[in-house]
């Protein structure tokens, strides 16, 4: 497999040009139950599966793990802040320095499935909350420079989740272990 479809197994993230009610209704569901999907992704790998890289110079399954419960925590405050405050400048953080600290590489994965499925939870009636209004509002990315608003945020979590379950998923495939 080539190395840009195993870097992006379902493709770069590329965000969405029209977003509807009902769009937005199945990004929050889809949401809602990614932590399920990723239980399912790793619950059966021993430890030495789960510190398998899911591709040459790539996290190991257990960084990813770590590294989706560390942007999502990040993502759900976005929000908060977002619907608090007048575009607020967030808080960038240097995913890879948090994916190389101890507690990323070797903490079982259980705890951060467990916060992700709470997390999630909350995230999502949240979002349901929401009104068409507030997902127009915006934050603003000091590195990026730009500003997002809510429903593209939303658009962006979403595909980060299906992308690193992919990243898995496509590890487990390849390498001929069978998920339960």
């Amino acid at each position: 497999m080539k190395t840009e479809n195993l870097k992006f197994p379902i493709g770069e993230y590329k965000p969405a040009e029209f977003i509807s009610a009902e769009q937005r209704q199945e990004w929050i569901n889809t949401l809602e139950h990614a932590p399920a999907k990723l239980e399912h992704a790793v619950i059966a790998m021993s430890d030495s599966q789960l510190d398998t890289p899911y591709r040459d110079g790539g996290w190991t399954v257990r960084q990813v793990v770590h590294h989706m419960a560390d942007s999502h925590m990040n993502g759900y405050i976005r929000f908060k802040l977002s619907l608090t405050e007048e575009e607020p400048a967030i808080r960038p953080y240097d995913e890879k320095g948090w994916a190389d600290l101890h507690d990323s590489k070797t903490a079982a994965c259980g705890a951060s499935i467990e916060l992700l499925t709470i997390l999630h939870k909350r995230w999502a009636d949240l979002l349901r909350s929401m009104t068409d209004a507030q997902f127009k509002r915006t934050f603003f990315h000091p590195a990026t420079k730009g500003t997002t608003t809510l429903e593209n945020a939303l658009d962006l979590y979403v595909w980060h989740s299906e992308h690193h379950i992919a990243h898995i998923m496509e590890l487990s495939r390849r390498m001929g272990w069978h998920l339960s």
